[in-house]
């Protein structure tokens, strides 16, 4: 569980720490910020796998900043539990409505806080099995198969989970160490070239189907996933 990162944005320093506390002896590595300027920086840092965000930030509301990032195809994907004093029914169903993956009205116990992270974490497991296309490519997430022209492409499993990551984020730049983030999930120590030595694996399985130009290069930034001509 060491691995698992949470993000907690929460301006109160007794709550934050409180939080802190906890969710380290349980072994999750936490993140932990105290606006939502302070959450975006440190999302683009570190990918998280879960969100703990209060209601009550100083720069704009954990509400606002959730629909944001809710918004964002980079984020949209990132569990968020809301941990807030506002008990309204009103509340509950605007922070539901804005995209929160749960929602919990302070003062909470640690020990269902971690319950629920468990339960969110493993809803956003089960993804249902989709086909995702971009540039005549075909992902099967069921079957974990890629196709061009019904012509099957063998990847290896990084391979894979790169193309993937690809194909959901189209004409967005990524840099080594953001690409090592999603796809390695930072649980080990990997060299940036790591991400170099995969993009020519895959770019090499692309060519004989004339599709390896999809992988581009943007120099001195990192890579991107793009149908347009370079």
């Amino acid at each position: 569980m060491g691995n698992i990162r949470v993000l907690v944005v929460e301006d109160e320093i007794a709550i934050q720490d409180m939080l802190v506390f906890n969710l380290s002896r349980a072994g999750y590595e936490v993140l932990p910020v105290g606006s939502g300027r302070e959450a975006r920086s440190s999302i683009v840092d570190k990918y998280p796998d879960v969100v703990l965000m209060d209601w009550m930030l100083p720069d704009v509301s954990g509400l606002e900043l959730m629909r944001q990032l809710k918004r964002d195809p980079d984020t949209r994907e990132i569990p968020i539990i809301m941990l807030t004093a506002r008990v309204a029914e009103d509340d509950r169903v605007a922070g539901l409505d804005g995209g929160a993956d749960d929602y919990i009205t302070k003062p909470f116990s640690p020990r269902e806080l971690l319950a629920r992270i468990k339960v969110v974490l493993r809803r956003g497991l089960i993804v249902a099995d989709e086909i995702v296309t971009a540039g005549g490519l075909n992902m099967d997430t069921g079957s974990h198969r890629v196709t061009v022209n019904k012509k099957e492409i063998l990847l290896g499993p990084t391979e894979y989970k790169l193309l993937n990551f690809f194909m959901r984020h189209q004409d967005r730049v990524y840099s080594r160490g953001q690409l090592l983030d999603r796809i390695w999930g930072g649980t080990v120590y990997v060299e940036d070239r790591t991400v170099d030595v995969h993009i020519r694996r895959l770019r090499k399985a692309l060519t004989p189907h004339s599709c390896d130009k999809l992988v581009q290069t943007v120099r001195g930034v990192g890579y991107r996933f793009s149908c347009r001509e370079v």
